[in-house]
């Protein structure tokens, strides 16, 4: 335990700091490395050891691979800022002789793995030494990339406790050239751990780093199954955010337009400086095209390299202003939510417990729109705001790489991305921001009198103002029970959940997400932030006033209501890649 102490001081953790060990043991050094605040991503390939790391770090990723390929194993994780490393001396998985080329691999790979100016640390074996001249070559072929800051020798004392007087090393490198390959500082003796002490003291301060997400590569090598990755506490702050500027234009229905049941989509009403159009062709049917949406008032809150790199395009930048414009207004009238946010009924004027449900938005864009970035950007934007909760709920566990990837697109930390299956059923939420992805299965589980949806509303607090994105909301579809071929058909669960959890938060800004909604009218059921019906925007009663009406009226009507809520600004945008376009020259168009 000592001498994982010097381990971790050796590499001046922060709080800001991402740590991995490769080969975790039991856990000694990672305790060392989260005392000081960092978050953690650990590694163990035995089992036995890694039941007990998800015992001793259960709100930590961790992964069961063999370490001498850690940095392929991790492509597309965060790259660290500190690796601390006990790494094998001389074995390796499905090897049985001894290999003394295991510890310059397994060190080898972590550097690989660690971010530009983060730090090292190892324990070896005392031969693994710049001075032995069987590794020179490999520690000079380091400096190319990296520089040995120490090297020295540990008095075998170290381990005396257990039974073993085995001499070790610990070096200590920064991913930073060095300037000459061949001058590596190496203390051939071994120290005691005070002597040990007093020279980790006087070890340089830590380069500045860099944390960046690594692109997947062509062959991606898959974590076995029993990996669990919780994310740890997140980071907080996005630099250089300004306040979206942009300038409103004149439209008229004929802009632009051809004799065609599709037309090429642009933004109608604002004109974003220096923004880019989108990478792809996008359209949109001949009869939203002449709908002009109203001309925003809103400004989003965004870092400034959004625009000037084009990390969202034009077209994905007026749909965050469209939802910001959606989520600064309130539905009309005051309802009371009972207890198993149930029953919502309208309030009587100053009644106590009254609420006011904010606006949703919907966004229809098809294939190729970027709905994923979107959703991010809508939720960067609150999160540059202040508003760092929020709720991101998907039809598949597997889709959070993909929330991951378009939230670090952005500007977003990894572990930002909070995993909620990882999180037990009826435990605290242990994160006081973040985005909590859940699958619609998860949000509808329970037992024994415990819920998901309890567990997300007691993190998210009764005032929750941020974004709750439900992404392929059409899953939800099926909210009401309907009259069927066979009799009534049962409420989907999913779609009652989807409903409580709207519900249960009535200041939530509700993104619905989907490029096929509502197939038929019952599925649209779970959209009732939209206004369709009660609130007096539109002429429906309620939920079964609007259905009914509106299935009456078949297709036509469903297009009349779209059309009523792109105006309106509530609806955004059924556009869809340029391959849309071509349906029009088909024989099936």
């Amino acid at each position: 335990m000592p001498l994982a102490y010097l381990v971790s001081l050796a590499g001046q953790i922060t709080r800001n700091d991402l740590i991995l060990e490769p080969s975790a043991g039991t856990g000694i050094i990672c305790e060392f490395g989260q005392l000081q605040g960092a978050s953690l991503m650990i590694n163990e390939l035995a089992q036995d050891r890694t039941k007990i790391l998800s015992r001793l770090f259960p709100r930590t990723p961790l992964f069961s691979v063999n370490a001498e390929q850690i940095n392929d194993y991790l492509v597309g994780q965060t790259k660290p800022s500190v690796v601390l490393m006990n790494p094998p001396f001389s074995s390796s998985p499905k090897v049985s002789d001894r290999n003394p080329d295991t510890t310059p691999r397994h060190i080898n790979s972590a550097l690989q793995r660690l971010c530009a100016g983060g730090r090292l640390v190892t324990i070896t074996a005392n031969c693994f030494s710049p001075a032995n001249p069987s590794w020179r070559e490999t520690f000079v072929k380091w400096q190319e990339k990296a520089r040995v800051l120490m090297s020295v020798g540990v008095s075998g004392q170290a381990y005396a406790k257990h039974g073993t007087t085995i001499e070790t090393r610990i070096t200590v490198i920064d991913k930073v050239p060095a300037s000459k390959r061949g001058d590596i500082p190496c203390i051939r003796e071994t120290l005691e751990l005070p002597e040990l002490l007093a020279l980790i003291g006087q070890l340089p301060e830590r380069s500045q780093w860099k944390a960046g997400i690594v692109k997947a590569a062509a062959k991606v090598v898959k974590l076995p199954k029993r990996t669990t990755v919780t994310q740890p506490e997140p980071s907080a702050e996005i630099p250089d955010v300004v306040v979206l500027e942009y300038e409103v234009v004149e439209w008229s229905a004929t802009d632009g337009l051809k004799d065609s049941l599709y037309e090429t989509y642009r933004p109608q009403r604002l004109l974003i400086k220096d923004a880019l159009p989108h990478p792809s062709l996008l359209c949109e049917s001949a009869a939203l095209a002449l709908v002009s949406p109203p001309v925003p008032t809103y400004k989003p809150h965004l870092p400034s390299n959004i625009v000037s790199q084009g990390l969202l395009s034009a077209a994905q930048i007026e749909s965050v202003i469209y939802a910001g414009q959606a989520h600064s207004e309130f539905l009309s009238g005051s309802y009371i939510v009972d207890d198993s946010w149930d029953n919502v009924t309208v309030a009587a004027q100053g009644e106590e417990n009254a609420v006011r449900f904010r606006r949703g938005w919907f966004l229809g864009d098809g294939t190729g729109c970027g709905k994923g970035r979107q959703i991010a950007g809508i939720v960067l934007d609150n999160w540059c705001q202040g508003r760092r909760k929020a709720i991101w709920v998907s039809k598949s566990a597997a889709l959070i790489e993909d929330a991951r990837r378009d939230w670090c697109a952005l500007g977003g930390a990894d572990k930002d991305i909070i995993d909620l299956s990882n999180i037990k059923l009826g435990e605290p939420i242990p994160f006081s921001q973040g985005i909590l992805f859940c699958t619609y299965s998860t949000l509808r589980s329970q037992k024994n009198g415990k819920s998901r949806l309890k567990q997300i509303v007691e993190w998210a607090l009764k005032d929750f103002e941020g974004a709750i994105a439900f992404d392929e909301c059409h899953s939800m579809g099926n909210a009401m029970a309907v009259e069927g071929a066979l009799g009534m058909v049962a409420a989907s669960m999913q779609g009652i959940v989807g409903l409580r959890l709207q519900n249960a938060l009535p200041k939530a800004r509700i993104v619905y997400v989907s490029a096929t909604g509502a197939t038929k009218v019952s599925n649209l059921s779970y959209a009732n932030r939209l206004g369709l019906w009660q609130t007096g925007d539109f002429p429906f009663t309620n939920r079964e006033d609007f259905v009914e009406s509106i299935s009456v009226g078949g297709i036509a009507a469903m297009e009349v209501v779209g059309r009523d809520l792109k105006a309106l600004g509530f609806i955004w945008r059924g556009v869809s890649r340029s391959r849309a376009w071509n349906i029009r020259h088909s024989k099936s168009s």
